[in-house]
């Protein structure tokens, strides 16, 4: 099966079963959007839900943030992981926003990039997610189906995010990767996925490839 073909038919599979893609992670705003995506790393977006809303009661504007304390906002974040970095990347992001961008979070790449604990996949999430442009960022799920799939060669997320740019359409991209998310939690975990579950795996690859 060509890779195109995997494409066509993967997008038709995938549109039936989610016709519509909420992001997973709880926000009103840019800029808590770009905190709750900063907190998803190496933690479930289950986990960040249930501790952005207390987070969110402290600051939820750049400014207001910038002027809590490192240590009240680890104490809150700590059950998503690697609280001590990402306390002190939450109040730096939020006190260079509010010097140099009056509070709000820029509608620019090179921009978010630069942010502290920003990198491209939180930035593609913000950018696609809140300001529409087409992105396709790559989390484990997507790493792994790509691989599973025949569709990349499963080396680095970098590679992944390329080989999906160039086979599905961009118009497609900014719903896609959720829907993709939403099917690798469902159908295709990481650990314990079914053959006779996982459908699409089955179709385009003839067997659920280990990521070993």
């Amino acid at each position: 099966m060509r890779k195109k073909d995997k494409a066509i038919y993967i997008m038709e599979e995938l549109e039936k079963l989610y016709p519509s893609t909420p992001v997973p992670l709880d926000h009103y705003s840019a800029y808590t959007l770009l905190i709750a995506v900063l907190l998803s790393a190496q933690c479930t977006d289950v986990r960040v839900n249930q501790v952005t809303p207390a987070l969110f009661r402290l600051a939820d504007t750049a400014p207001k943030m910038a002027q809590q304390k490192v240590k009240d906002i680890e104490n809150i974040i700590r059950p998503c992981g690697l609280s001590p970095a990402k306390s002190k990347n939450i109040l730096s992001l939020s006190q260079r926003l509010t010097a140099e961008f009056d509070g709000e979070v820029p509608d620019s790449w090179e921009v978010l990039e630069s942010l502290p604990g920003v990198g491209h996949k939180t930035a593609s999430v913000v950018m696609s997610q809140w300001f529409g442009h087409p992105a396709f960022p790559v989390d484990t799920h997507i790493h792994r189906l790509m691989y599973r799939w025949g569709l990349t060669s499963g080396k680095n997320v970098t590679q992944t995010e390329a080989d999906a740019k160039k086979l599905f359409p961009e118009s497609s991209w900014n719903k896609l990767h959720l829907q993709i998310i939403f099917y690798g939690r469902e159908y295709s975990p990481a650990r314990g996925a079914s053959v006779e579950k996982d459908f699409i795996t089955m179709h385009v690859a003839g067997k659920i490839k280990s990521l070993a």
